[in-house]
Order: C-alpha cells, then sequence, then structure tokens
C-alpha cells in the first residue's frame, strides 16, 4: 500500500512563540497584569533566539496584550494588558485604507452600533458619563473651535456615550470603526463650505441626543444617531460611490 505524504507544517520561530503564549492565555495560565520572564531567560525556555521572541514581543505590543518597559528594575520587561481599542483601530483604518472594506460597509457598521449603544445608554448611563458628555458638547460650541478639534470632541462624545452603555465590546467597536474613518472625516469637514453652519446643525444633533439620554428615550435617541450618522458620513459614501462601482 503506498504511503500518503502530507505536507508538513512551517512557521516561522516568532510564529511558533506567538503560539505558545497564546495557549497560555487561552488556558488562563497568563493574565492582564501578569510579567513575562526576561528575555535572557525566556528565549531558551521556549528554544528560541531572543531576535525572534523580541519579534513576537513586538507583534504582541502591536495589538495591544503586551506592553514593554526597556531597562531595568521591577518595572522592566514585558507585561499583560488589554488595550485593545488603539490596537483594533489602527489595524481598521489600514485596512480600510488598503480598500477591505467600502465606506458603506463602515457606515452601517456605525449605525448598528450606535443604535445599540445610545438606545442602551438610555438606561444605563451614569450620571457622570452624562456630565462628562455634556462638558464635550459645550466644548464642541465654544465660539471659534477648530475643525481638527471639533473631530476629535465628536470621536470621544461618540465613544464615551458606547462606553456608558456598559457594553465594552460595543464601546472598543465604536472606537475601532470611528477612528478608521477620522482622517476622511476630517477631510470633510475642512471642506465644508459653511463650516460654522454646519458646526451648529451637528451640536443641535448632539445637544438632542444627550436630552434623550437624559429622559431615558433610548428609541429616540437611537432614530436621531442613526440619522446623525446618515446626514453627514452618509454623504461621504454618495461622494465616493463612483470609486467603488468598478470594483
Amino acid at each position: 500500500m503506498a504511503v500518503e505524504w502530507e505536507p508538513v507544517r512551517q512557521s516561522r520561530t516568532h510564529e511558533l512563540v506567538l503560539e505558545s503564549i497564546e495557549a497560555r492565555v487561552l488556558a488562563g495560565e497568563l493574565k492582564a497584569g501578569d510579567r513575562l520572564p526576561p528575555e535572557r531567560e525566556l528565549a531558551p525556555v521556549l528554544g528560541v533566539s531572543r531576535s525572534a521572541l523580541r519579534e513576537a514581543l513586538r507583534v504582541l505590543e502591536t495589538i495591544g496584550v503586551l506592553v514593554a518597559q526597556p531597562g531595568r528594575g521591577p518595572d522592566a520587561g514585558a507585561r499583560i494588558v488589554r488595550h485593545p481599542d488603539d490596537a483594533l483601530g489602527r489595524l481598521l483604518r489600514l485596512h480600510f485604507a488598503l480598500g477591505s472594506y467600502r465606506l458603506e460597509d463602515v457606515l452601517e457598521a456605525r449605525v448598528t452600533l450606535e443604535r445599540s449603544s445610545f438606545q442602551t445608554a438610555a438606561g444605563h448611563a451614569s450620571a457622570e458619563d452624562l456630565e462628562e458628555a455634556e462638558a464635550l458638547v459645550r466644548r464642541m460650541r465654544a465660539p471659534g473651535v477648530e475643525v481638527v478639534e471639533f473631530n476629535d470632541l465628536d470621536t470621544r462624545f461618540h465613544v464615551l456615550i458606547a462606553r456608558s452603555s456598559g457594553n465594552r465590546l460595543t464601546s472598543t467597536l465604536t472606537s475601532a470603526v470611528r477612528e478608521s474613518v477620522r482622517p476622511l472625516i476630517l477631510r470633510a469637514l475642512e471642506a465644508v463650505e459653511d463650516w460654522p453652519a454646519a458646526a451648529a446643525t451637528l451640536n443641535d444633533q448632539h445637544a438632542e441626543l444627550l436630552r434623550l439620554l437624559r429622559v431615558g428615550e433610548g428609541a429616540q435617541a437611537a432614530d436621531l444617531v442613526e440619522e446623525h450618522i446618515r446626514g453627514f458620513h452618509g454623504t461621504l459614501v454618495d461622494d465616493t460611490e463612483p470609486e467603488h462601482e468598478g470594483e
């Protein structure tokens, strides 16, 4: 009987290190706050070079599950953390720029996420969260606010409401999706002919959204935030439709 051969699995060394660390996280052996052994100790235990180990640690740092502190002392070395927001936002922004997702996809994702977060926040947001949101709205209304600052405050407002809903995953995804189109939204805001009028309209919607949250009108808040997103984000989709016709 002929022997049936199958291709052997090939992996780069740092990928094997990643798998080893991931397996320990999944098994509960490594948790947020735990420190990894020093490179000089961990590399020989894993049977890899220190350069391969460093490459694996850099990947983990990039995806937001590890932070490396150079130097010596009790705070030096690599530590397991939970920082998914920035990592997911960076990853999604790159894939959006590379054409992995269409702007229409991002729009619909935003609508779905923020309808859920605003509706839930109407019954879960704390007084402190609502006060922080009101402070952001006041700052967006400040006379002479620049577009760059407005865009930053607007992002913080929407992410804050998502966080106040009590669903951390929704908050992370909302932040990542919003960050993925931040440069595009900023360019669009800068291109608005009558910026003061546009800002006034957006701010009126922000103020009404906040009022609806305060009185617990979650369904109305969900409807308004969809209108709010489609009203501006939707124009970006309309402007880029010809670019996608040939895809």
